[in-house]
């Protein structure tokens, strides 16, 4: 995860370590289906070894191995957003007392409000993969189209205070689909938009509930978050220590 979008030894050390990953899973299924190897019942292993196409057809262990860490890598994306959170929460702790509170719609307001305001991935890149028009400009087919994601969630025209941190905004109102896009554009299921989204926001939201709950205090650090990294960060992460 920490070498998406990144030009140099960064992007390459991720790639390695996929590929390593991508080949023990698929080593792991194997041996589950060989039955030289149990996966919990139920357990994603278990539902992606057992898993037909419609045809009937098994993935092969390849296919299998990338859906294992479709899973994993978002869930892992997710202790960025939570360091976020926790950055907020030090930041504005007015914020935690409401968390604690269990004031209703408060949690998955300021989740949602996390994934706004903090630059996780500055944009998102696709291809074109045929000749378009979009708004009078012509982009030809291979042509790279970027979403300024960190744009539009901080447009004035669609946020008041845009660089101001308020759950407050998302009380009145679940987000417009296409207005905030931390995780992607339009609709998952034809677009270029994380499926997982949902999860993202119903774990964020109970682990920044626990950050709350949680004694601690935040040691002198390098809390700035610089932008000219992707995914960026807290440059000393966001290390907290919990007090008896």
């Amino acid at each position: 995860m920490d070498g998406f979008a990144t030009a140099g030894a960064r992007h390459w050390r991720a790639r390695r370590a996929r590929t390593r990953q991508e080949q023990r899973f698929a080593g792991l299924v194997t041996e589950v289906r060989s039955g030289t190897a149990q996966a919990p019942a139920d357990s994603v292993l278990d539902r992606v070894c057992r898993h037909r196409d419609a045809t009937g057809a098994e993935m092969t262990p390849r296919i299998a191995a990338v859906e294992l860490l479709n899973v994993i890598r978002p869930t892992t994306a997710l202790s960025w957003f939570v360091a976020f959170a926790a950055h907020a929460l030090h930041r504005w702790p007015e914020h935690g007392k409401r968390l604690r509170a269990g004031e209703a719609g408060f949690a998955t307001a300021f989740a949602h409000e996390v994934r706004r305001f903090y630059p996780f991935a500055p944009f998102l890149g696709g291809q074109a993969v045929t000749d378009l028009t979009w708004q009078g400009r012509h982009v030809s087919a291979g042509g790279l189209v970027l979403l300024d994601v960190y744009g539009q969630n901080h447009d004035e025209r669609l946020w008041k205070d845009p660089y101001s941190f308020r759950p407050e905004r998302f009380l009145d109102r679940p987000p417009h689909r296409d207005e905030l896009i931390p995780q992607g554009g339009a609709d998952p299921r034809t677009g270029h938009r994380c499926p997982g989204e949902a999860l993202a926001v119903g774990i964020l939201e109970t682990l920044s509930r626990r950050l709350a709950d949680l004694s601690y205090e935040v040691p002198p650090q390098d809390l700035t978050i610089p932008l000219d990294r992707i995914p960026t960060r807290p440059r000393s992460g966001m290390i907290i220590r919990t007090l008896a």
